[in-house]
């Protein structure tokens, strides 16, 4: 993925599936100088962590 479009999903009111690491993650927040993302699981929203944005894949 790359961040124009991490972005757009991070800003879309509707719920897109995307997924890091086989799991499915919620962004929270993009950062396209740099080129990560702020995410979670689905199932652990306290658990954030940065990663880049070519490992988060749109399913």
């Amino acid at each position: 993925m790359n961040s124009q479009r991490a972005q757009e999903i991070s800003s879309s009111p509707n719920m897109v599936n995307v997924s890091y690491n086989g799991q499915s993650i919620y962004i929270e927040h993009v950062d396209q100088q740099n080129g990560t993302a702020t995410i979670h699981t689905l199932d652990e929203p306290n658990n954030k962590q940065s990663v880049s944005v070519s490992s988060l894949h749109e399913q």
